[in-house]
């Protein structure tokens, strides 16, 4: 579709968010191992794992980290994840949604939105993941949020667009 570099970030170094897919990738396995083997967060092994595809592997580690850090945002949002990467969508938009009432009016609720399009989409559910990526780029613009994260959000909402259009 287009050179990985311009790819929109990923959230860890050496992963990035495929365009057409909307869903992150390993784009330099080099940098993500290296980034991993650094870091003394579990959270990031879990979102290797659950961008890798290893739900199981990722909902067993997420079990560990969760019980340690009870009220982590991050870990709590990779619940939710694990349930899209093992293709229960309706149980992970649910999820997104508890989340979502928990955080809204913060600055994590943009990103609730994003991860929200993004499972919309993954399930098929193109018009719903339209109205989840225009709420989060709506907020991260509002927010004045980094613009890694504007992009992403503009990415996202641009090609769910092109796939609602085609449909219709």
């Amino acid at each position: 579709m287009s050179d990985v570099i311009e790819w929109p970030d990923g959230g860890f170094p050496g992963i990035r968010i495929n365009p057409e897919f909307l869903l992150p990738e390993i784009t330099s396995p080099e940098a993500c191992a290296a980034a991993l083997e650094a870091s003394t967060d579990p959270a990031d092994r879990v979102f290797v794992l659950l961008v890798e595809g290893h739900a199981s592997d990722a909902a067993e580690l997420l079990a560990e980290a969760r019980y340690k850090d009870p009220e982590s945002f991050r870990l709590r949002a990779f619940e939710s994840e694990v349930l899209r990467v093992s293709h229960r969508y309706d149980e992970a938009v649910e999820l997104f949604k508890q989340l979502l009432a928990e955080v809204a009016g913060t600055s994590n609720e943009a990103l609730v939105y994003q991860y929200l399009g993004r499972t919309h989409f993954a399930a098929g559910h193109i018009g719903a993941a339209v109205e989840s990526f225009t709420r989060a780029l709506d907020l991260r613009v509002e927010q004045s949020a980094d613009a890694a994260l504007i992009h992403s959000s503009t990415v996202a909402l641009q090609r769910a667009r092109d796939v609602l259009e085609l449909a219709s």
